[in-house]
C-alpha cells in the first residue's frame, strides 16, 4: 500500500472555492438591490410645503396627526393616482413655484381638497429638513395657480377674526399673521369669514378649495383650534370611515419611477422572477461542485500496471472480499519487511514476529508489530476497520525502513 500524496489538479481549495462564489453571489445581490431601490432610500423629509416635510409650513405634521387618530392615511407618488386612480379623498397640496404647468393638465375628477400655497421658504443648508426663513407669497402667483386649474376667484388676506362660523360650529381659529381667503362669484363657501371664504366648493362637484394653509400645516397645527378644524374638515368630506384619505406628492417631484428591477419583485411577474432565481442557483451549484480542471477521456481499456491493480481492486469489490485480505495483506508485508532487512529465511513466523518487535514500534500509534499483527490475523469486519489497521501496519513498515536507512552503524 501506498501513501496518498497525489494532488487533485485544481488550483483552489474548496473552501477558497466557496468564498469567491459566496463573495460574488452577495456583491451581485447588493448591487442590484441598490440600483434598483436606491432612489427609495433616498431621504424625502426636505423642507417645503408638501406631505413628506415635517417644516413648518410641510404637511407630515397632519399625516402623522391623522395616522395616530386610526385614519387610513397614504402618500401618493404615482401619478395615475392624481388622475383618478386610487380610490378616498384626495388631498393635493399646491407650491407657489413650478406647478402651473402641471396644474393646467390636471382635472379633480374624485373628492379631492385643494391646499393653496401661502408661503415662500427658504431651506436651511445646515438642516435641509427646515425652513431658515418665510415670507408670505405674492398674490398674483397663488391667483396663477387658480387660473391654471380654470376657477374663476382670487386669494386676499385679512386680520384673522374672533371667530368664524363653521359647519362644525363656531371655532376660533388661528393662522399665522393674516387668515388667507378666497374670492369668487363662481365657487360655493363653505366656510365664510364674512371678507372671504376660507373654504369653498366647486358647484356641483366634490372639489373644496382651502384657502389658508395654516389650518392643516405643521406650524398651524400647534394651534389647538386648527387641529380640530382640520380632523372636522377631513370627516366633513370623506363619505365612509373606511374610506382612505390620500395625500399627492407627485405635483412636488415625488413621482416613482418605473423601475424594471422592482417590476420583476411585483405581481404578476414575480412568479416568473422566483423561478428564474430558482434555475440560476441550481445551475451554480451544479457548476461549483464540478469546479477543477475537466477529466480527460481515458482508454475504454487502460494499459499499465496502475490498469491492473484498478481491475483487480474493482473485481474484488465486486465480489465482496475486501474485508477477506486481511491476513493475506498482513503474509505480503511480513514478507517484504524480511527481505527488506534481509532476516534469515529459515526463520519462522513466530521468530519472525520477535525480530520485528525488536525493531521498534509505530511511531503514531506506538503500536508494535506483534499488535498489529493480532488485529490482521482474521478477516476484518468493515471496510473501514481493514483500511485503518493496513495503514497502521504500512506505517510501520515505513518507519521501520526509515529508521534502518538513517542508522549510522
Amino acid at each position: 500500500m501506498s501513501e496518498n500524496t497525489a494532488s487533485s489538479g485544481s488550483p483552489f481549495a474548496v473552501r477558497t472555492v466557496a468564498i469567491l462564489i459566496a463573495v460574488a453571489v452577495i456583491s451581485f445581490g447588493a448591487f442590484m438591490v441598490l440600483a434598483g431601490w436606491a432612489p427609495e432610500l433616498r431621504d424625502r423629509d426636505q423642507a417645503g410645503d408638501h406631505p413628506f416635510s415635517t417644516s413648518a409650513i410641510g404637511y407630515n405634521g397632519f399625516v402623522q396627526l391623522l395616522e395616530a387618530q386610526d385614519y387610513p392615511v397614504e402618500i401618493s407618488r404615482s401619478a395615475s393616482d392624481l388622475d383618478g386612480g386610487v380610490y378616498g379623498t384626495m388631498v393635493v397640496t399646491l407650491s407657489p413655484w413650478g406647478m402651473k404647468k402641471s396644474l393646467e393638465d390636471y382635472t379633480p375628477v374624485s373628492t379631492t381638497l385643494i391646499v393653496l400655497p401661502k408661503w415662500n421658504g427658504r431651506t436651511d443648508r445646515l438642516n435641509p429638513t427646515r425652513q431658515k426663513d418665510t415670507d408670505l407669497t405674492n398674490e398674483s402667483l397663488i391667483d396663477d395657480l387658480l387660473e391654471a386649474l380654470d376657477m374663476d376667484a382670487s386669494i386676499a388676506r385679512i386680520d384673522v377674526p374672533d371667530r368664524v362660523d363653521t359647519p362644525f360650529g363656531p371655532m376660533a381659529l388661528k393662522p399665522d399673521l393674516k387668515m388667507q381667503v378666497l374670492h369668487s362669484d363662481v365657487l360655493e363657501p363653505v366656510v365664510d369669514t364674512g371678507d372671504g371664504y376660507l373654504l369653498a366648493r366647486v358647484p356641483g362637484q366634490d372639489i373644496f378649495i382651502l384657502a389658508d394653509p395654516d389650518m392643516i400645516n405643521t406650524f398651524g397645527l400647534a394651534e389647538r383650534e386648527n387641529a380640530r378644524f382640520a380632523m372636522q374638515l377631513i370627516n366633513f368630506m370623506r363619505y365612509d370611515d373606511d374610506e382612505p384619505i390620500v395625500f399627492d406628492a407627485t405635483l412636488h417631484g415625488f413621482t416613482r419611477s418605473e423601475n424594471l428591477l422592482q417590476m420583476m419583485f411585483d405581481a404578476p411577474f414575480l412568479g416568473v422572477t422566483l423561478i428564474a432565481l430558482t434555475s440560476a442557483l441550481l445551475l451554480g451549484w451544479a457548476a461549483s461542485i464540478r469546479f477543477g480542471p475537466p477529466s480527460r477521456e481515458g482508454r475504454a481499456i487502460a494499459l499499465g500496471k496502475q490498469a491492473l491493480a484498478n481491475n483487480s481492486a474493482g473485481l474484488v469489490t465486486m465480489a465482496r472480499r475486501e474485508t477477506r485480505m486481511a491476513p493475506g495483506y498482513l503474509t505480503l508485508i511480513r514478507r517484504r519487511v524480511a527481505r527488506e532487512i534481509g532476516a534469515p529465511r529459515t526463520l519462522t513466523e513466530a521468530q519472525l514476529s520477535e525480530l520485528f518487535d525488536r525493531l521498534g514500534p509505530e511511531e503514531t500509534s506506538g503500536k508494535t508489530f506483534s499488535q498489529l499483527e493480532a488485529g490482521l490475523r482474521a478477516p476484518a469486519a468493515s471496510r473501514e476497520e481493514l483500511m485503518h489497521k493496513a495503514r497502521d501496519l504500512w506505517r510501520w513498515r515505513r518507519d521501520i525502513l526509515r529508521r534502518s536507512m538513517n542508522d549510522p552503524s
